[in-house]
């Protein structure tokens, strides 16, 4: 699954509106408190999972016009790679699990040749939103942020997952159905996971819901002033 996939998309105009789309409305209104009161924001809510997400976003695109796309939200981190409460910014969006079962193993959808995986984004807006952050002193990560459809909870899953995507960061259920609509407006994407809990076997209780929460605020804090100032 390790595959670059394409770059794209034109460059965001700093007059440009921003779509920042959300699963749920718990994310949509930590998201809302951290833009305050800016109005190049618009904050839609994507539903779950990435068939819903990519329906959602299309249609919120044809609605209007931006310069940029967003996936937002709180997600599960990789052991060592995000920890909770910390933020992952995608360096790569992955559809995870898209793809056949064999024999031999799981077949990735560019393996099978149906099309890619991956989906990059605009690796100077990644840069500049992840240096912001540091200069801030908030934990964020770059790396990839898997999209599945099924949620992690068990060790073999995460040992299959992180075998095939080595520098898996994040897992959620939305990001590569909003920027697979986000491609075909020609918009850059990115999206953006604050972690509540570790990628493995699914316990609740472990889950830090408040952390994760706090940390979606102040990322959406970064990306206000990211665009604005």
């Amino acid at each position: 699954m390790d595959t670059g996939g394409t770059s794209s998309h034109r460059s965001i105009s700093p007059s440009g509106r921003v779509l920042i789309m959300t699963a749920v409305e718990a994310e949509q209104q930590a998201v809302l408190r951290g833009i305050g009161d800016s109005d190049i924001f618009d904050v839609c809510l994507a539903g779950f999972g990435p068939a819903s997400a990519a329906a959602r976003t299309a249609a919120a695109l044809s609605a209007g016009d931006y310069a940029l796309v967003i996936s937002a939200g709180i997600g599960g981190g990789f052991p060592g790679k995000a920890e909770i409460g910390s933020i992952v910014v995608a360096s790569r969006m992955i559809v995870a699990d898209l793809g056949a079962e064999t024999p031999d193993g799981f077949l990735s959808v560019d393996e099978l040749g149906f099309g890619s995986s991956v989906i990059v984004p605009d690796e100077r807006i990644v840069q500049a939103l992840v240096e912001k952050m540091k200069s801030s002193d908030i934990p964020v990560h770059s790396g990839s942020i898997l999209t599945v459809t099924t949620g992690t909870g068990s060790a073999e899953t995460t040992a299959a997952l992180t075998a095939r995507c080595s520098d898996a960061a994040a897992e959620g259920m939305e990001g590569f159905g909003v920027a697979t609509a986000a491609g075909l407006w020609d918009i850059p994407v990115l999206e953006i996971r604050t972690i509540s809990n570790a990628v493995g076997p699914r316990d609740r209780s472990a889950w830090r819901m408040k952390e994760a929460f706090a940390a979606l605020e102040a990322a959406a804090a970064m990306i206000r002033r990211l665009f604005t100032e």
